[in-house]
């Protein structure tokens, strides 16, 4: 009687036969393919990011122009732009809102690619407008859209990321969104004799090259009782304050506000320009945070970047303050209709170097945003936050920082106006030195951590793991 063929010996019955361990040159070809999937992938999915820092600062230019505007019914008061700068946070709210369903229901991919829907719309309202009501909407609709990729593409990046490089890929959404925001300062300067800049219609997201990349999404979802567990809201806590203390710093109305800032101050350059040198140091900040965020460290980096930004909020505050005022002030271009404090400053020289006190202050501030509580609070939050409420926790966070934002923007200039220029700039002072502590206190380093480690870590409590 024949043996069985699952018991029989020899290569010609082996059922199962062992393979031989891969050679080095093998694992090695295996691991360079891999990551070159991975990078393809993160490169499709950051794409919608370019298209949000784009629509982000889009106001910046545009508002001093729509403020001139011959056109009556696209003519800007001050309450109108102050509107038409803010209302774009309230979208993002909303996309964030959203996303605490969608990451889940459909995907990371698929919920990236459906923001292109509301971009396009926000694009072309905002290109064909004829009256105030297509502007904000067209605006709200681009807010919509980056706040759904906001909360969606820095989860996608850090679920397909490899712990050693989940830094540098991690920082590549800030880094386009970057870029964007510097291709719109560059077009403000070229367009700046035009009284109306028509530079909206342009989008750009991964709906298409995604496509290559595979989806993600939360395994089950959340239950009450398990969000009451330490392990699951304690993370879920540090990113919320994490969102809400870099929105406090004063970066949106600061990027919303920007040309209409150095409008109302003394600065040696035309305020296009300092614009389109503030985004170029903040593109090149965020390139120096992807290369570094992996050797330095997560915490090394926000202890500098809260440092930076408290130095440079500080001496804007002061140079507004007592410092020379503008040349030729202009009540509708500039933020302030009223004298600052009532007190006599000198007027500025056109070649004095004082008035180069703001742009070298507020590029020191951008700097230390970019290179720490801009791609790091993102990162922190896709690392951190738990595998079973990631999706729900990520759109809360953005919808927390959006809204954030929001009272911000829309509040700065009432500030403004009642209490002077400097004043918000002390405040988001006060707010760095707040980041500074916080980040002493409550924020881990994930630095070469993987995602369950990192998990793991607020499972035991054990402090030293991560340190």
């Amino acid at each position: 009687m024949q043996e069985p063929l699952l018991g029989a010996e020899g290569p010609d019955y082996d059922t199962f036969p062992e393979k031989p361990p891969p050679s080095p040159r093998e694992t090695t070809r295996v691991g360079a393919l891999q990551n070159k999937r991975v990078f393809l992938a993160t490169f499709a999915a950051v794409l919608g990011n370019f298209s949000f820092g784009y629509a982000l600062v889009y106001t910046s230019p545009v508002i001093p122009a729509l403020e001139h505007s011959l056109d009556p019914n696209l003519s800007l008061t001050k309450t109108q732009a102050s509107w038409f700068g803010s209302v774009f946070t309230l979208g993002a709210a909303a996309g964030g809102l959203s996303a605490m369903v969608l990451n889940d229901l459909l995907g990371r991919k698929l919920s990236i690619m459906f923001s292109a829907v509301p971009s396009a719309a926000g694009y072309a309202l905002m290109a064909g407008a004829h009256g105030l009501w297509m502007l904000l909407l067209g605006r709200t609709l681009t807010g919509f859209a980056g706040g759904l990729t906001a909360a969606c593409i820095p989860v996608y990046v850090s679920e397909i990321a490899p712990a050693g490089v989940r830094g540098a890929l991690g920082a590549t959404p800030q880094l386009m969104a970057v870029f964007g925001s510097l291709s719109l300062y560059a077009l403000g300067t070229r367009r700046r004799c035009r009284p109306w800049p028509g530079c909206e219609g342009l989008t750009l997201t991964s709906a298409g090259s995604s496509s290559r990349s595979r989806t993600t999404s939360g395994d089950s979802h959340l239950s009450w009782a398990e969000a009451r567990d330490p392990h699951m809201y304690r993370p879920i806590v540090i990113a919320l304050l994490m969102r809400f203390l870099q929105q406090l710093t004063g970066i949106t109305p600061i990027l919303v506000y920007l040309q209409s800032i150095f409008d109302s101050t003394a600065v040696l350059l035309p305020p296009e320009d300092d614009a389109a040198i503030v985004g170029a140091v903040r593109l090149l900040s965020v390139l120096i945070a992807a290369l570094t965020m992996d050797l330095a460290g997560r915490k090394a980096l926000l202890f500098v970047s809260a440092a930076s930004m408290f130095a440079a909020n500080l001496t804007l505050g002061l140079y507004v303050h007592f410092g020379p005022k503008p040349l030729a002030p202009n009540s509708t271009m500039g933020l302030e209709s009223v004298p600052l404090g009532g007190t006599e400053q000198p007027l500025a020289t056109p070649t004095s170097y004082l008035t180069l006190v703001p742009l070298l202050a507020t590029m020191l501030f951008i700097m230390g945003y970019a290179m720490g509580w801009g791609p790091i609070t993102w990162l922190l939050m896709s690392e951190i936050l738990p595998l079973r409420a990631r999706g729900v926790a990520s759109g809360l966070c953005v919808l927390v920082s959006w809204l954030t934002a929001f009272a911000l923007t829309k509040s700065f200039l009432l500030v403004v106006n009642a209490f002077g220029l400097q004043a918000p700039f002390f405040f988001f002072a006060a707010v760095c030195s707040v980041n500074l502590a916080f980040t002493g206190c409550c924020v881990p380093e994930t630095k070469g951590r993987s995602l369950e480690q990192i998990e793991s870590f607020f499972r035991s409590g054990r402090r030293s793991f991560l340190r």
